[in-house]
């Protein structure tokens, strides 16, 4: 099961070496429930990154407000884990909420920023877009 976004962050905060936090990103890729085949689709598929990524983004309207919803998969393993925290990162907030969160910052806060490549950097950025894009367009809705 995927922790939530404040121990991840305090789990990090504990990671001085590069490497150990790569493989922390691996590992919370590995907690994320599979996404369903019917959801590796064209329409959920997030453009812009080098690996395979997926998003399937919905509104739970059971929750009140309305919550964010997001299941997440990508073929390679470490990206996998980019999307795990952008998973614990917007799940659960608003629509609103979400357009004024910031995934990038989020790997900058945890001290990714110099230890990404540009197109791993490129690929999260392009995971945040499509999810602010999404959000926008269900505050619209």
């Amino acid at each position: 099961m995927l922790p939530n976004l404040d121990t991840i962050i305090e789990n990090f905060e504990i990671l001085d070496d590069p490497m150990d936090r790569y493989e922390y990103v691996i590992e919370l890729g590995k907690t994320l429930p599979a996404l369903p085949a019917e959801s590796h689709v064209e329409g959920n598929r997030v453009h812009g990154c080098e690996s395979q990524v997926w998003l399937d983004i919905a509104l739970d309207k059971g929750a009140e407000p309305p919550r964010l919803a997001l299941a997440g998969d990508s073929d390679s393993h470490i990206v996998k884990g980019f999307v795990a925290l952008m998973v614990a990162l917007y799940s659960g907030r608003t629509p609103e909420e979400a357009l004024k969160a910031d995934g990038f910052d989020l790997l900058k806060r945890l001290d990714f920023g110099a230890h990404i490549t540009s197109k791993r950097s490129n690929g999260v950025r392009s995971m945040v877009e499509r999810i602010h894009r999404e959000a926008g367009r269900l505050v619209a809705a």
